[in-house]
């Protein structure tokens, strides 16, 4: 098996350095995704040089490691990796697959019921995981079959097939078209466009009474409406959170157009992607809002009449956000209905139906007001000509033509592309609702019997997917019905390996005290004072594991106000495999050149003294030990003889000082700084472009330290926001000992099975795992993909 690790103490000979090639920029272009490419291209250029250079790569793009990805954007790269540019396949929008023509194949395993956070829980027991892959993304579950998905998608239609659309004639196209066979050839009414309930179950809209909408406001409507009506034209903007889509911004306005509502909104948890492009959201514009989803749902019952007919496109995704039920609403999606079915994106519609441009190129995201009035326009226009003159007017500068060139081009499935094409194909799994060759299809009924079932096949084929089950019984078996409680003891852990405990400080030492001395180290989460009979001492729960390492390696023996304190981990049974954790996690590929960074002011650069034992060699395996010392290092305790108000200037950070600082090591690939608004921007992650620049600046230490800089080799992996995430409580609910140690046969049974798989794959296989994730009533258990192309032993 060929495996690209780059640990704490491994580095590959034959890499080396190179230097940037300056290129110049003749012609500026808009297309920031164009940009983005070339970046991670150069970036590649600079890690390699020489026949390495030229294998195939996967890496997540930089502004894409802290958002998780969703089925869809896997397809895309599953897709661009199999037919690479042919048959308009673009680029995938948020990975480089960097000389995608040498792929010979791709392998995707499906492991069901994984998190991300078992992934983090069980992290020493999967070795071949945590080692083996270089790229590594949050998933989001998928509420359809993940395996159907990647071969239900639709790509544009390839030359070999021989599937096209015949130029019927608009009257032998009215007899079955849906506009007609749903709404006849009659002007109505605008009650007979009014969604009936069964139709908005089928189209998945919120109704009263229906699983996963118990929690929903419903609006205080009348039982029926009538032809005289009022319409309101409704549109939300959403971003993804820890929680998954919520809702952003909401407008609102009434039949003769008038704006009744534009409203920000701020999200309850923690924002993960601001969707920008589509939404127009930015960081800024939320920060000072604090209107509430429950504030704007009292507004809309307040601002609708008992009789109001709700009208939007694809309205259910509104509803939805708004976590809203109303009884009568009207979807111009589906009043101007594709003759195959699909629908029409109301950017095509308002540009042929109402000769007006919205969400244009050149503004920032969609405009809520914009896109309401439209679909208010749209169906308005819709009630009023009447189905069958809407069809002969439109059928072909709508139908004709954009079924057939505009939006979308022509698509077939996946997996009947593949075959068409006379790539081959397998899946191996249990049984799954896929159209494929009988001979493609195979059930298997435990992963044993996969990886062998895959393993005896006679010619390896181009495209594969393999469904892994059995550690999902497992989970059924050893924790039913309790998926919550096991993840929530899985964010404990990981909270624990954040926390530190500190003291005995000085009568009248508060929490603000402690969250200003120990921040120098990392962004403190949370401080909670721990007040004995005699003495006072303090938990800081750090948001990333650096802060806390830091913590320890610095501030132990800190004399205070003449108290010398302790600085320590917490004692518990989730800690004990600690030092062989933090091994683990410098030794990690997403690691391995990163470096965390700490800018300190004057004042705590003279109450700390220190040497190069602190910033240098902290990642040397006989310095993890965190034994309270009566000295610091070797050299007599710091004294605060103040109260910390000497800490309280904020350092300067920014990402040119750091290039300008850590650039003399090597070349820095990019700086993340890791601060949020309104909080210390003096703690950054530093990417240098291989491991040998970080052991340089490592080395340096005592020169970094004059500098007032204080660093550690970084452990959190960069595709996690934190290392706590959103759940950071406690429970008392625990597992015995022999569930856990079950668990970890299980975790390193299926590691083995991926890694003899992986070592079968052959040479130029691009290797995609996905840990499922959870999806419940409780709310989405994120999961985990990790990709990495299979390179020549």
């Amino acid at each position: 098996m060929c495996v690209n690790i780059i640990g704490w103490n491994m580095e590959s000979s034959t890499v080396a350095k190179c230097k940037t090639k300056k290129r110049k920029n003749s012609t500026h272009t808009a297309q920031e995704e164009a940009k983005r490419f070339k970046t991670e291209q150069r970036d590649d250029e600079v890690l390699q040089c020489g026949p390495a250079s030229c294998l195939p790569r996967v890496s997540v793009l930089p502004d894409r490691l802290q958002q998780p990805i969703a089925l869809d954007e896997l397809t895309e790269l599953l897709q661009y990796a199999a037919l690479g540019k042919t048959g308009g396949i673009k680029k995938p929008s948020w990975c480089h697959l960097r000389h995608h023509r040498k792929v010979k194949g791709v392998n995707v395993v499906i492991v069901e019921d994984l998190t991300q956070n078992h992934f983090y829980k069980h992290y020493l027991c999967l070795q071949h995981l945590r080692t083996s892959y270089t790229s590594r993304v949050t998933f989001t579950p998928s509420s359809v079959d993940v395996v159907s998905g990647i071969f239900s998608s639709q790509v544009p239609k390839q030359d070999g097939l021989s599937v096209s659309k015949a130029d019927e004639e608009l009257q032998e196209a009215m007899k079955n078209h849906p506009i007609i066979t749903v709404f006849g050839t009659e002007r109505r009414g605008l009650t007979a466009y009014v969604l009936t309930e069964k139709e908005m179950i089928k189209n998945n809209y919120p109704v009263k009474g229906m699983p996963g909408f118990e929690e929903f406001v419903c609006t205080d409507c009348a039982d029926c409406v009538t032809d005289s009506s009022p319409l309101f034209g409704i549109d939300c903007e959403m971003c993804v959170t820890e929680d998954g889509k919520e809702l952003t911004r909401v407008s609102m306005v009434d039949g003769d157009g008038k704006c009744l509502m534009d409203e920000l909104v701020k999200p309850p948890n923690h924002i993960l992607n601001y969707c920008t492009k589509f939404s127009g959201i930015t960081p800024a514009m939320l920060q000072p809002i604090t209107t509430t989803l429950q504030d704007v749902q009292e507004m809309l019952i307040r601002i609708l009449p008992h009789d109001a007919v709700l009208v939007g496109h694809s309205l259910e995704h509104d509803l939805i956000a708004l976590k809203l039920i109303h009884k009568h609403v009207i979807d111009t999606s589906l009043l101007y209905k594709r003759e195959c079915g699909g629908r029409f994106k109301l950017k095509v519609l308002t540009g042929i139906i109402l000769k007006r441009k919205i969400q244009t190129e050149d503004m920032l995201g969609h405009h809520p007001t914009e896109d309401a009035l439209a679909a208010l326009e749209l169906a308005q226009y819709f009630i009023k000509t009447g189905p069958r003159q809407v069809l002969e007017i439109h059928w072909k500068a709508l139908w004709r033509e954009t079924e057939t060139r505009e939006e979308p081009p022509e698509t077939h499935r996946f997996s009947d592309v593949l075959q068409a094409l006379g790539r081959s194909v397998a899946f191996l799994g249990k049984d799954s609702d896929i159209a494929l060759k009988e001979s493609s299809h195979k059930q298997c009924n435990s992963d044993k019997e996969v990886l062998k079932s895959f393993r005896n096949l006679k010619t390896w084929p181009s495209f594969s997917v393999l469904q892994f089950s059995t550690l999902s019984n497992h989970l059924k078996s050893y924790f039913p019905h309790q998926e919550r409680h096991h993840q929530m003891q899985t964010c404990s852990r990981l909270q624990d390996m954040c926390v530190v405990l500190a003291g005995p400080f000085p009568t009248g030492f508060s929490d603000g005290d402690a969250k200003q001395l120990f921040s120098f180290c990392g962004t403190v989460r949370k401080v909670k004072m721990l007040n004995t009979v005699v003495r006072v001492h303090a938990e800081i729960e750090f948001e990333l594991l650096e802060g806390a390492m830091l913590a320890v390696k610095t501030l132990n023996g800190l004399n205070v106000l003449g108290q010398t304190i302790k600085v320590q981990r917490p004692v518990c049974e989730s800690m004990l495999d600690l030092d062989v954790t933090l091994e683990a996690l410098m030794g990690d590929p997403l690691n391995a050149s990163h470096l965390y960074a700490v800018k300190m002011n004057h004042s705590m650069t003279e109450c700390i003294s220190t040497s190069t034992k602190v910033n240098g060699h902290v990642s040397d395996a006989e310095r993890l030990d965190v034994t309270p010392v009566k000295t610091v290092n070797g050299l007599p305790p710091a004294k605060v003889n103040k109260w910390l108000h000497l800490n309280t200037s904020k350092s300067e950070l920014s990402e040119e000082s750091v290039k300008e600082t850590f650039g003399h090591f090597g070349t820095v690939k990019r700086v993340i700084v890791s601060a949020k608004p309104k909080e210390s921007t003096g703690h950054a992650r530093i990417v240098f472009v291989n491991s040998e620049d970080r052991r340089a600046a490592l080395n340096s230490s005592e020169d970094l330290w004059k500098k007032k800089y204080l660093i550690c080799p970084s452990l959190t992996p960069v595709h996690l926001p934190s290392w706590v995430g959103a759940e950071n409580k406690k429970t008392t609910h625990s597992h015995s000992s022999a569930q856990e140690q079950q668990m970890d046969v299980v975790m390193r049974k299926l590691d083995r099975c991926l890694q003899k798989l992986f070592t079968s794959l052959p040479a130029g296989t691009l290797s995609v795992v996905v840990l499922l994730g959870h999806a419940s009533t409780n709310g989405h258990l994120p999961g985990l993909c990790l990709m990495e192309v299979k390179q020549d032993c």
